[in-house]
């Protein structure tokens, strides 16, 4: 059964209350991939009375207030993603779609949700506790740069007015603040609790752990929030890290120990909560809400990454730190998806934020936490890294064993560098062989290893090693597979001539990527802080940011050199870079001098989309 969503459907259950209300920014789905689903999933099962309030309206309090004053308080999030990111492309243009509202419509939800929301409720019933949580609060818990604005802007929290913020994945801390708040006691009692961030007055700093940059210092000191965005990053451990606190004001915002992740078994509890799978019935006549397609049949088997790239903001918001659910949790739910009436014989994905990963990267992390300030896989993987995909692979055969199974794919984020230090290729011939939908997408992301070490990845030696052993396997059993890499313009770092370096690359891979995906400077990540402040704040060295539309345009096209409309930008590019050697008819040419080369022409591209369109009519 969902959750109420109306008065009617609160008398349907004989309620003349609610404890608390969850307000979301995404159309109400109560599916285990949607956070917002969890979590009110996690309050039912501790026995509260919960409300889902999806998208209300935001010129007046009536949505707020539809279910009368809750007796505890508000859970906000924006939902799934970041409400800017949701409505913005990187050239902050309006979204024309918007896959988490009713028919993929955009407009349901308002620009920085979660402020919007917590001041309709402030109006609606004062000084009722609220807490915000998601991805959008989260990643913006600390002063942060804003790309929509081009501006440093304080803690949500101040521009929220909500009462506290709870970071991460948030089961374990929405608990312990709805037992507090479910006893009478106020706010100001769940400071105590790891996982949050709460603002109080200089004066009742607590002792101990490490202050950052205050807002004033970070809002006119680039250096200075270079140096913040380090400390926060570098505290993100459970085992390890400190209370942070950052002065903003008369006020300090305090943020205290990451909250220990869940258990294997706490996991599997999660999992096995009676969600309904599904978008809420009321929306059907809108055609539903898009985003279920991709993992309604999809199961996740694990949380946190170790990978830590600089421009993801996994490692600031589910930690480094990997846990996994049983295998026993993950075949039950591949029976369940089996039962359902929809289901196809295809279970889209096994994976997590990173598929391959089942355990933490070292025997050390288990006792001391992940290395402060190091990568596991970059630019090489770590001496005391152990790549092991014995379980995993274990866990596959299972499920493709499974009556009413036709196929079991692995679509999110494969680490290859990780699967290259396996000392067995056991794993990588099944995956070849069962989990590849013909198309194996990977994110190299780019080829220039300057650029690289920038964006916390493995150099593009291990791509290549990668692919040869994929191609040499795929062909071994007689199949057309291919790898679709995922390849990032105008990271920090990247240059004309890394951009250059790019294209020869696509070139020499014979790759012609029908997108392209520039930096996007989302709050909360390395990258970001490298783009506002055109340093790297683990040497704090000086570092090339691309951010004129012209400059962003060229590397963009440089992506694209074969296509007839990148063809000005790219000879422009060429030109500009003193690299007029590659305009012409010669083989390293990208671009012909007056009309397009014979062997930029769509030769090769027809041949490529002619594989891709032939894999689509398969499926």
């Amino acid at each position: 059964m969902f959750l109420p969503i109306s008065k009617e459907d609160m008398s349907e259950r004989g309620w003349h209350y609610v404890d608390f209300v969850y307000v979301s920014g995404d159309a109400y789905v109560d599916h285990p991939s949607f956070g917002a689903a969890i979590i009110t999933r996690v309050l039912e099962d501790a026995g509260y009375k919960v409300a889902f309030l999806s998208q209300p309206r935001w010129d007046s309090t009536e949505d707020i207030m539809r279910f009368g004053k809750p007796r505890y308080g508000f859970f906000v999030s924006s939902g799934n993603i970041d409400s800017m990111v949701a409505h913005y492309t990187v050239a902050k243009r309006r979204r024309t779609e918007d896959l988490y509202s009713p028919g993929g419509k955009p407009g349901h939800r308002p620009d920085r949700a979660v402020e919007v929301y917590c001041k309709l409720i402030r109006e609606a019933y004062g000084d009722i506790p609220i807490v915000i949580g998601g991805l959008e609060a989260s990643l913006r818990r600390f002063a942060h740069y804003d790309y929509w604005s081009d501006t440093v802007l304080p803690s949500i929290l101040i521009s929220s007015g909500a009462d506290i913020l709870s970071f991460g994945m948030g089961e374990k801390q929405t608990v312990q603040i709805a037992s507090v708040l479910s006893h009478g006691k106020k706010t100001e009692d769940i400071r105590k609790i790891k996982g949050i961030c709460y603002l109080c007055d200089v004066t009742e700093t607590p002792f101990g752990g490490v202050e950052c940059p205050s807002f004033e210092n970070v809002l006119s000191n680039k250096k200075e929030y270079a140096v913040a965005a380090r400390i926060q990053q570098d505290e993100q451990d459970f085992f390890r890290g400190r209370i942070i606190k950052q002065k903003h004001g008369k006020k300090m915002l305090v943020q205290n120990i990451p909250m220990e992740p869940l258990t294997s078994d706490e996991l599997d509890r999660v999992y096995n909560f009676p969600y309904m799978r599904n978008y809420h019935p009321s929306y059907e006549k809108f055609g539903g809400v898009p985003a279920i397609e991709e993992v309604k049949f999809s199961i996740t088997h694990n949380r946190g990454c170790f990978g830590g790239c600089n421009f993801c903001s996994i490692a600031f918001h589910q930690g480094r730190y990997i846990t996994s659910r049983s295998k026993e949790s993950i075949i039950n739910e591949a029976m369940l998806l089996t039962s359902l009436p929809d289901f196809k014989g295809y279970i889209h994905d096994v994976g997590g934020p990173t598929a391959n990963f089942r355990y933490p990267s070292c025997d050390g992390q288990e006792k001391k936490g992940l290395c402060k300030g190091k990568k596991c896989l970059a630019p090489v993987p770590c001496k005391n890294l152990k790549s092991d995909h014995s379980e995993y692979l274990d866990i596959l055969r299972e499920l493709r064993a499974i009556k009413g199974v036709k196929k079991v794919f692995v679509r999110s984020g494969l680490r290859f560098d990780y699967m290259l230090c396996d000392k067995s290729d056991t794993f990588f011939k099944e995956l070849v062989r069962f989990h590849v939908s013909g198309q194996l997408k990977l994110a190299p992301e780019h080829c220039s290893a300057a650029v690289l070490d920038k964006m916390g990845k493995p150099h593009i030696e291990a791509y290549k090693k990668f692919a040869d052993k994929y191609f040499a396997f795929t062909k071994s059993i007689g199949k057309e597979q291919y790898i679709v890499p995922y390849l990032m313009s105008s990271h920090p770092g990247s240059t004309l001539d890394d951009a250059i370096e790019l294209a020869l690359f696509i070139k020499s891979q014979k790759l012609h990527p029908e997108q392209v995906q520039d930096f996007y400077p989302t709050p909360g990540t390395i990258s970001t802080a490298m783009f506002y402040t055109e340093l790297d704040p683990y040497t704090m060295e000086k570092v090339y940011v691309a951010k004129t539309s012209e400059d962003k345009a060229m590397q963009r096209a440089l992506m694209r050199y074969f296509a007839p409309e990148s063809r000005e930008l790219v000879v422009k590019a060429l030109k500009k870079a003193h690299r007029t050697d590659l305009i012409g008819t010669g083989v390293q040419c990208l671009v012909a001098g007056n009309k397009p080369a014979q062997s930029d022409k769509i030769k090769g591209k027809r041949r490529t989309n002619r594989r891709i369109t032939r894999y689509e009519k398969k499926k």
